[in-house]
Formats: structure tokens, sequence, C-alpha cells
């Protein structure tokens, strides 16, 4: 007796959502970014208007001047949605897991001259407030922005901003025997110092922008866009050539973070200016508003922590 198996491939009688045929076409499997971000904005059926803003709904497009014909325009190039973007950070915080049993084990922290020491001090670690105000600057965009697929960023920038401020902080225990000295310290320079007040003003100041879409801009376009490369692209590499080796592990993922974020920041812009001239000015007139005030307000910044070439870096 012999017995035959035979296969037989059953077609199903569709391969995605409706919603999603609508954008990518029938027949076509979604990816599961794709189903996790494109359509899932409620448009309608809403039961009640927000009481704190009654001339608008809940989820409301006029929140920005900008104006697009489909806010889904724009995705992720990394296509993160939540399981992607948890399992990158849980990666990248693996990582720094190792960087930092790799000092403690070593006792690196111990070979850091006083000189080194107190320059991160003074540079690095009032920097955890920027990081807190940019989470909620971002989590401002989450609430009150449009299209899943910019809010959900948003929303994952802000919560990577929390886990920055946590490793700056980190390393402030860790230059103090776990005394808070350092946190201390730098909590008072960011609130009464005058280097960082210029910067503290601009972040306070977004804290109350009414359009969701020019905190985007100044945050994550013009404030990242300067900062970033001036800390972890020029001063931590100084601290680096003069013995502080320990601050370049424990900000390697301050440094992949910035590269990784412009990616999807420009590609926002590229896509919000393509839609119309008025899109393209009004980002232009947001971007040299900010531009010119936050470069002025990080130029204190930039002369503590590279000294005389701190003004010419933060041109660059």
């Amino acid at each position: 007796m012999s017995i035959q198996i035979a296969s037989r491939h059953i077609k199903p009688l569709r391969t995605n959502y409706a919603h999603i045929e609508r954008r990518i076409g029938p027949d076509k499997p979604a990816t599961r970014y794709q189903e996790a971000v494109y359509d899932v904005q409620p448009t309608e059926n809403f039961h009640y208007a927000p009481t704190w803003e009654p001339d608008k709904a809940l989820f409301d497009a006029s929140r920005t001047a900008i104006v697009m014909q489909d806010w889904y325009t724009f995705t992720d190039p990394r296509q993160y949605y939540y399981t992607s973007y948890v399992s990158a950070r849980a990666r990248q915080q693996e990582s720094m897991e190792k960087n930092f049993e790799l000092i403690e084990a070593n006792g690196l922290m111990a070979s850091l001259s006083p000189e080194v020491a107190d320059r991160a001090r003074q540079v690095l670690i009032p920097l955890r407030h920027v990081e807190y105000g940019a989470n909620l600057n971002n989590q401002d965009i989450c609430d009150r922005g449009y299209g899943a697929t910019i809010t959900s960023l948003a929303s994952f920038n802000g919560l990577d901003r929390i886990g920055m401020a946590q490793y700056l902080a980190r390393i402030a225990l860790m230059l103090d025997d776990n005394e808070e000295t350092t946190l201390v310290s730098a909590r008072e320079a960011w609130l009464s110092d005058p280097v960082w007040q210029p910067l503290r003003h601009a972040m306070e100041d977004m804290f109350v922008l009414e359009d969701w879409f020019e905190v985007m801009m100044a945050q994550n376009v013009v404030l990242d866009g300067l900062l970033y490369p001036l800390i972890y692209r020029e001063f931590v590499p100084a601290l680096n050539r003069d013995g502080g080796t320990p601050f370049l592990l424990m900000t390697q993922l301050m440094s992949e973070w910035a590269t990784e974020t412009e990616r999807w920041t420009s590609q926002l812009v590229k896509v919000t200016a393509a839609e119309s001239d008025a899109n393209r000015a009004l980002l232009q007139d947001w971007f040299d508003k900010w531009a010119v005030r936050l470069q002025d307000a990080l130029v204190p910044v930039a002369d503590l922590a590279l000294g005389n070439e701190g003004a010419d870096k933060l041109n660059q």
C-alpha cells in the first residue's frame, strides 16, 4: 500500500486589510510597519469636542498651519513600529550596559584627570534637563499632531530622550561614587548659570508654541541639528583625546541616535516641503527664526565646551 501526499495552494480571499489595500493596491501583502501605522488615527465619529479646545476635534489637522492632502505621505525610513522600535533600542541598551560594565570593572573613572572630569560635569550633565525638555516637546507633538506615521515617531523620540537623560544622570553618579553632588550642581547651573539661560529660555518658549509642526522644526530639526554635533561629535571626542575615553563609551547611544534620527527628520521636512510652495515657505520661516535664536543661545555652551574653538565649531 502506498500513500501519496500532494500539496495544494489555497489562495486567501484577501492579503491585507481594506484600508491598506487602498494604499498599496490589491494582492500585495502588507508589511508589519504598514499595518501598524497606516490610517490608524480616528477621523470621524468622535463622541465629544475637547473641553480645553472646543473649536477643534479630538484629532484635528488644523492645529498646524502646514497643509497636507494626505498626512500619511511621510513614512519612517527606519520602518519603526512598536515591536521593531523596542527591539532596536533593546540591542542598543545591551551594548550600553556592556560599556558601563567595562568602565566599572576596569576602574576607568578613577583614571580621569580632575580637569577632564570637571569639564564633563559642567557641559554634559546639565544636558539631562535639555533631554527632559525634548521629551515634553515630542510628547506634545504626539498629543496634538496629525497622522500616525508622525505622531508615533514623536512618541518614540520622546521616550528616547528620557532614556538619554537617565544615562546622563548615571554618568553624573559615576563621577561622584553614587553621590548626588554633580546632579544637584547641574540642576542649579540649568536654573541660574548665565551660560545655560538663553538655551533654557528658548526651550521654555517651545513649550508654549501653538503650532505643533513648529515645535517639530524647533526641537527635532534645528536644536538637535546644532546641539548633537556640537556635543557628541566635537566635545566628547575632545574629552577622549585628553584621556576621557569613558565618556566616549558612555555616550555611544547619543552619537548613534543622532545619526539615525537625522534620517527621519530630513525625510519629513523633504516630504512636507514638496507638498506645496506654502509649506516650503512656512518651513523656511520657522527654520530661519529658530536657527538664529538657537545658534545664539548655544554660543555660551560651545565656548564652555570647546573654549576658543567653540563658536567656530558651532558655525560649522
